[in-house]
């Protein structure tokens, strides 16, 4: 009975192509909206999490500010010294720890001169953020212990400096700390930007590049703020909690006076957010789908009306109300899922072609398609059982008299 209701309803959208099509419009541009806008949101958030990735989920950056207003304390500061506490009391948990020293300097060879903005690095650093080195090598432990004037360039600066990438085991000159020295490239790496990060990233002038920690950080500095990697799998909640409680405890402060700021927290944060806006601009151009609903209400009630002698004729065969009641909500159902695979097609495409043209990977989850095309139906039945009551409550004489 139901695939001859089905077929009965895609010939009778066959017999008024160009009609169906119009009434399927508004559940085509609906449903596409919502996928288009799902879609977008789905990769902008895989987007944001693999930036976050990039940096680390296990980052985070800690330091002492007092939440009452009061000034800090010289004993708010840390020293070399108590990173190396930190290591011992923390060293099943924490895999990478500095001074998070970095500063601007300019660099001169020749008559070039590039803005760089050098990064304080231990040797170990590569271990928890991937530097692609494709000249030369990294920082090394002996670059720290030696304080030695050994840099690594990021590619663009070291081209801008140099007027090629290639630049290992060249020198340049330039001021750190009031220090002017000839510093040495040991290697050269490629900063691996996807199309999103870049946009973050912005444009500048100003070029990166890493040094030896100790070169930005001395035995006596007073260090601000830390830098570490907690192990792959740490429970960043309960990490932070006890890591707190613990320099709260050293430093004679609250615990609430001590600020850590995780990467895994704010990445939390962001997703929640764009889900949200994802969320609330879909359900907008959902409304869209109440418009295409009443478009298919108003056509079946104009299909009802033009077949009254076919609806007479088969209730004076012996059809029951139910019978006539199903093929009106199949028929109405049908144009619309098939307005909404229209639509999937539409948004879908959409999204896939405004991804290759930026060379973005896109996100287009499988359930939201079966939930869009699944709701279009229920569109098409919930604004169809009007039409369909209509239809099946007709009477068969008066039906058969109707011209």
């Amino acid at each position: 009975m139901l695939l001859e209701n089905m077929n009965m309803a895609i010939h009778a959208i066959k017999a008024n192509k160009m009609r169906s099509f119009l009434t399927m419009l508004g559940i085509i541009i609906g449903i596409g909206s919502v996928i288009a806008i799902v879609s977008i949101g789905d990769t902008m958030r895989f987007m944001v999490s693999d930036l976050y990735k990039n940096v680390g989920v296990t980052l985070a950056y800690v330091y002492v500010w007092p939440k009452d207003g009061e000034d800090m304390r010289e004993s708010d500061y840390f020293s070399l010294d108590e990173i190396d506490r930190l290591k011992e009391v923390f060293g099943d948990e924490i895999t990478y720890i500095d001074s998070n020293a970095r500063t601007s300097a300019e660099a001169v060879f020749g008559r070039n001169k590039v803005k760089y903005q050098f990064e304080g690095i231990l040797s170990n650093y590569h271990q928890v953020q991937k530097i692609n080195i494709i000249y030369g090598r990294n920082i090394n432990e002996a670059d720290v212990r030696g304080r030695k004037n050994n840099v690594v360039l990021e590619a663009k600066g070291a081209k801008d400096l140099f007027g090629t990438e290639n630049c290992v085991g060249k020198s340049f000159r330039t001021t750190i700390y009031g220090n002017t020295d000839d510093y040495n490239v040991v290697g050269v790496y490629r900063a691996d930007q996807n199309p999103f990060e870049a946009m973050m990233a912005g444009t500048s002038d100003t070029r990166a590049g890493y040094v030896p920690d100790s070169l930005l950080t001395w035995p006596n500095d007073n260090i601000y703020s830390l830098r570490l990697y907690a192990r792959e799998g740490t429970d960043m909640n309960a990490f932070s909690d006890s890591f707190t409680s613990y320099l709260a405890k050293t430093k004679m402060r609250n615990k609430e006076d001590v600020t850590f700021y995780s990467v895994s927290s704010e990445m939390g944060s962001a997703d929640s957010i764009m889900g949200g806006l994802s969320a609330a601009v879909g359900g907008i151009a959902a409304i869209s789908l109440l418009v295409g609903g009443i478009g298919i209400m108003n056509i079946m009630l104009v299909s009802v009306t033009e077949r009254t002698r076919e609806i007479g004729i088969r209730k004076a065969l012996g059809a029951k109300t139910r019978d006539v009641l199903i093929q009106f909500l199949t028929e109405s159902a049908i144009l619309s899922a098939l307005g909404g695979i229209l639509g999937v097609v539409a948004g879908g495409g959409l999204v896939l072609a405004g991804g290759a043209l930026f060379g973005m990977k896109v996100v287009i989850k499988p359930e939201v398609i079966f939930v869009a095309v699944g709701f279009s139906a229920l569109v098409g039945l919930f604004f169809g059982i009007y039409p369909a009551s209509k239809a099946a409550k007709a009477d068969p004489i008066d039906a058969l008299r109707y011209e």
